[in-house]
């Protein structure tokens, strides 16, 4: 059996039904955005009886397909009518000409700048019989009051505002299409029965007014018997707007058939996450999708529990999120956004403070589906331990980057069980984790997972600023500007040819306030250190300390050794990773000098 039926429906037929709400528009469709130009050409088009493309409708009545509707734009009386198709393509093309043929009220619409506008539409009587005239030049849009003006109002320059100065001036009202005897009666009376204005008249119905009149669509009609899946593909597929549908959208629409509102749900979790910095880039898609991984795996336990065969797949695909039913969503929403705030208080712990320093975000969506199932436990410090482990393998293996559905649900179980103690087994994504020491020399740039990760392990508790010592936290992280700068400043690298593969690696950079950065300047670590150390007011012995917090060789940096300490560095931030992901790093290297390498960080230290 086919999906879909093709069949052909007049204008006037399916705009009938747009107006008393058999037609009806599922809510995830966006709101009705055409602009003035886009109705005009679609006017002339029917005008012209060209193709204005298909309209696609799905049968409204699947009960596994419940999507709240509502209608379009300008449909006030629906007489009680519940929809029997809703448009999934074609909102546009159908509201536009709702609007200006049906709806008997001024257009609300937008100009060529994306201001919003009034507009009442018109055909110019005479352009339109006019061979060598374009029929876009005859459809006419004019203001709201139908007055146009000039010389700062003094001058008429057009008035439509009557009905007799619509004759006058040979404007047909597209309004007034389908109830065109009326007007045709007083246009031919207005002109007192003119013979030649009869004619007129017959040519322009002839060949104007007929052809809106014997107009009709191609319409495809998705059958109501489609899965949910299939549908929302559907519309992607074939949406002439090139709109890709959200899951979140979709499910809005869903569970608003069970008044349900989805958008104020995300609304109060989106305050709530407001108190965390690392948690403000998370969408309401991330969320969806840590509940439909946490609920597949609450019934795959329960399956194995019940001793099934078959048991639940743990996923959350897109196919699954469209399938997640309502009472599962509630049923687990609030430990998710627990789950959520609980990450973002352990990455906080571990030194990732805001939302553009967190590696990967994809990696926050199992993270909290896993603390969402264990609940306090994970304040076990053992337990806790365990969960960066997997989290730090996964930023520095750098596996969060793409297609990560499986991933997470491979930790969802694999993590959680381990954890648990249920199995010994070593989860996937720290088995799968290699970090090379080569990578180091190419972290460059902060938008790498990796170089965001060596970034918060150098902010480990120790950890000093240079001028004032005080301890890089949570709350110093903000309020002293920490960021991470240069340590050989550029401008001396460059004066002594040190490549720029090296003195912009993260081997060389570290998390200073502005103020000290402002005082290392561009000079020689050597001239700066003693500086630092003059307006740090410290002994030697405890400025060194202070230095050594981040891991710097504090004698080839008053030699101005760039390479020794390069190398020394490199090997504490090696280890720094392998006691992050709890396991050894092979020390092999091999550099290859890259290409020309631009990297706006490298402007800062100069």
């Amino acid at each position: 059996m086919e999906a879909f039926d093709l069949t052909k429906i007049n204008l006037y037929e399916i705009l009938k039904q747009v107006d008393n709400g058999k037609i009806q528009l599922p809510e995830f469709q966006r709101g009705w955005v055409w602009d003035d130009d886009r109705i005009k050409g679609l006017l002339a088009s029917i005008a012209k009886t060209y193709p204005i493309g298909a309209i696609m409708l799905l049968e409204n009545g699947n009960e596994n397909i419940r999507f709240k509707a509502n209608p379009l734009e300008g449909v006030k009386n629906l007489n009680g009518n519940k929809p029997e198709m809703l448009i999934l393509d074609g909102q546009q093309r159908i509201t536009s000409l709702y609007q200006s043929i049906i709806s008997d009220e001024v257009v609300n619409t937008r100009n060529s700048k994306g201001y919003v506008i009034k507009r009442w539409y018109y055909i110019n009587m005479k352009k339109a019989l006019d061979f060598d005239c374009d029929m876009e030049e005859a459809i006419f849009s004019i203001n709201e009051n139908k007055i146009i003006t000039e010389n700062i109002g003094r001058d008429v320059v057009l008035d439509l505002s009557t009905e007799e100065k619509e004759f006058e001036n040979f404007m047909y009202p597209i309004c007034k299409l389908y109830q065109y005897h009326e007007w045709r009666t007083k246009f031919i009376e207005y002109w007192d029965y003119d013979k030649e204005k009869i004619k007129f008249w017959n040519d322009f119905e002839k060949k104007i007014i007929n052809n809106f009149n014997s107009y009709n669509i191609p319409i495809i009609v998705l059958k109501k018997d489609n899965p949910k899946e299939a549908v929302c593909q559907v519309f992607e597929k074939v949406n002439t707007g090139g709109i890709s549908l959200t899951v979140f959208e979709l499910l809005t629409a869903t569970y608003a058939a069970d008044d349900y509102d989805l958008k104020a749900d995300w609304k109060l979790i989106k305050d709530n996450f407001k108190k965390y910095n690392v948690l403000l880039n998370t969408s309401s898609i991330d969320i969806i999708q840590a509940i439909t991984l946490l609920s597949t795996y609450k019934k795959r336990c329960e399956d194995i529990a019940h001793g099934k065969s078959n048991v639940t797949t743990v996923s959350a695909k897109r196919k699954d999120m469209l399938n997640l039913p309502l009472e599962e969503y509630i049923k687990y929403k609030d430990i998710i956004v627990n789950g959520f705030i609980k990450a973002a208080k352990i990455l906080i712990e571990n030194h990732i403070y805001k939302a553009n320093d967190l590696p990967y975000t994809t990696q926050l969506i199992p993270m909290a589906a896993i603390l969402a199932e264990l609940g306090n436990t994970i304040d076990n410090i053992g337990n806790k331990n365990k969960l960066m482990e997997w989290f730090w393998c996964g930023v520095f293996g750098e596996l969060y980057g793409s297609a990560n559905e499986t991933r997470y649900a491979l930790d969802m179980i694999q993590v959680t069980d381990w954890i648990r103690n249920i199995t010994n087994n070593i989860p996937r994504t720290i088995y799968d984790a290699n970090f090379s020491p080569d990578r180091l020399y190419t972290l460059r740039s902060r938008n790498s997972a990796a170089y965001k990760g060596v970034y918060a392990i150098l902010m480990d508790d120790n950890i000093r600023d240079w001028l004032t010592a005080t301890k890089i936290d949570f709350s110093t992280y903000f309020s002293e500007a920490i960021d991470i700068h240069h340590i050989f400043p550029v401008a001396w690298c460059r004066k002594n040819n040190i490549p720029q593969g090296y003195y912009d690696s993260i081997v060389n950079k570290t998390p200073l306030s502005g103020r000290t950065n402002r005082i290392v300047s561009g000079d020689a670590p050597s001239v700066y250190l003693e500086r630092l150390k003059r307006n740090a007011g410290v002994s030697y012995d405890e400025f060194y300390n202070i230095l050594k917090s981040h891991l710097v060789d504090i004698d080839s940096m008053n030699k101005n050794d760039f390479f020794s300490f390069y190398e020394y560095r490199k090997e504490q931030i090696l280890q720094k990773i392998e006691k992050a992901m709890g396991k050894a790093i092979p020390r092999t290297q091999n550099i290859t000098e890259e290409g020309n390498f631009y990297d706006e960080e490298s402007e800062i230290d100069e």
